[in-house]
């Protein structure tokens, strides 16, 4: 006899009800997210388990399941079908045969063995086998079994959501990880964070990083938080206003490939680098690019100008748009997807964005933005979700799998990209376009893994500045 199970209620077999040879069963499959919460639930980050590189070199060349965790199938089976409620665990004995790997689906089985009337125990015989026939664990289990009978609703559990940040900033730095060190001109890095960001940039071995500042004050905010300033180099400065200046100096005269903003406002640091005389100017229209790693989205997404570009006209967003692309390339996107958002997804009259998306596409085919695949106008939702465009009957390459999200204005960008960051626990980067170096543009509100990850991006771009020069 097998025991079935109510998917809405829970019920156990008593010590009176059970025969020999009665079994119970359930089946699993091994998924990532399985082995990941068990290690975090556990605590065991055996390599083994949780490393692939490691893995590739063991003995099983795979990562493999834990062996508890089908262990922990065993408990399942006997604490909620058989005998299940009201079962109190005496006695386990596990036999490991093989490994779970990646995708194995297990059926586990118990069987009642021997009855023992004193004390109600009960003996069972535990069985799992994998779905190619083998066996995987064996062993006995020794239970008190239930008296009475037990019969209840069955309790939903809350569903649980992997996130793990710093995985996410190490696929980012994976990309940089054979690139030379950038040499980053970081402007009035006066406070904690924007220190601190510099230094693990360096540590990490993607930045050299040039220190613009007052250097008394940098001296003392570093022996305030226990920072070594060793491998930078100082520039001693008077305050705020000079650091930008000679900031946009050094990359002007090609000592530093890229700018990042320290404690100081982005509007004195931006006047430098927009000035016609002296500045960093370039033919094209400087802007403002997020990019998001967002938990459980399949790609990394691009938001902009959410930094730069207030209300931005349609030569101005063109130029977004083509700075987009290329950053797109430099992270190893070759064919972008670029969605124009506005609230809606046709072309209305009285909504600018709308006639503006429809102008930027027509640029596209005509071959004025090159590079990407551009449609709109497309609504948030129908550009990121398949579901949402085949629903409105929206067909088309961009729809429903955007790499890029260009926005009408600042506003709507910049409300976009910092609810991902401050709601969806995006991992966000930044970066600034469109000049003769790429610039890291973080919030002073930005922590220190923030600076990080836009510093790799502007490494990444930055090659890809070099690499077009060298061919050109």
């Amino acid at each position: 006899m097998n025991i079935g199970n109510d998917l809405a209620l829970i019920e156990n077999v008593t010590f009176d009800e059970m025969s020999l040879g009665q079994s119970a069963r359930l089946t699993r499959t091994l998924r990532e997210e399985d082995i990941q919460l068990f290690a975090v639930m556990s605590g065991d980050v055996n390599p083994a388990h949780v490393d692939p590189e490691y893995a590739r070199d063991s003995m099983f060349h795979e990562v493999i399941g834990h062996g508890m965790w089908g262990g922990s199938l065993i408990s399942t089976v006997l604490g909620t079908m058989l005998p299940g409620p009201g079962t109190i665990y005496l006695n386990q004995s596990l036999r490991f045969c093989r490994p779970v790997g990646l995708g194995d689906q297990l059926t586990i089985s118990v069987t009642v063995k021997e009855k023992h009337a004193e004390k109600r125990r009960v003996i069972f015989d535990c069985l799992a086998v994998n779905h190619r026939g083998e066996k995987v664990i064996s062993g006995t289990a020794e239970v008190l079994a239930p008296a009475d009978k037990i019969r209840r609703p069955r309790i939903s559990m809350p569903s649980v959501t992997l996130n793990n940040r710093a995985a996410r900033l190490e696929r980012l730095l994976d990309k940089v990880i054979d690139l030379p060190p950038l040499a980053l001109a970081v402007v009035h890095p006066c406070d904690e964070q924007s220190l601190r960001g510099a230094l693990m940039a360096r540590d990490l071995g993607i930045a050299s990083p040039i220190l613009v500042a007052p250097l008394a004050k940098l001296h003392a905010l570093a022996e305030q938080y226990g920072f070594s300033l060793d491998g930078c180099q100082l520039v001693d400065v008077a305050h705020s206003h000079a650091a930008a200046e000679v900031a946009v100096q050094l990359a002007r005269a090609g000592t530093a490939q890229a700018l990042m903003k320290g404690s100081l406002h982005t509007d004195e640091l931006m006047h430098e680098v927009v000035r016609k005389d002296g500045g960093l100017r370039t033919e094209r229209r400087v802007s403002h690019v997020f990019v998001l790693d967002v938990p459980h989205h399949p790609r990394p997404l691009l938001i902009t100008d959410a930094a730069i570009n207030l209300a931005p006209d349609l030569e101005t967003k063109a130029d977004i748009a083509r700075n987009a692309i290329e950053l797109a390339h430099a992270l190893g996107i070759p064919d972008p997807r670029v969605a124009i958002l506005a609230a809606v997804e046709t072309i209305n009259a009285r909504m600018p964005a709308t006639l503006d998306a429809a102008a930027l596409c027509k640029m596209a085919e005509r071959g004025q933005i090159v590079g990407g695949r551009l449609d709109g106008p497309l609504a948030f939702d129908n550009a990121i979700s398949l579901a949402a465009a085949r629903t409105k009957g929206i067909s088309s390459a961009v729809a429903g799998q955007a790499d890029i999200l260009l926005v009408p204005n600042l506003e709507a960008g910049n409300m976009l990209a910092k609810q991902l960051e401050y709601l969806g626990d995006a991992l966000a980067a930044g970066v600034v376009l469109g000049a003769r170096v790429p610039m890291v543009l973080t919030s002073r509100a930005d922590s220190a893994e923030t600076r990080v990850a836009s510093t790799a991006v502007a490494q990444l771009m930055a090659q890809a500045q070099r690499q077009l020069a060298a061919a050109a």
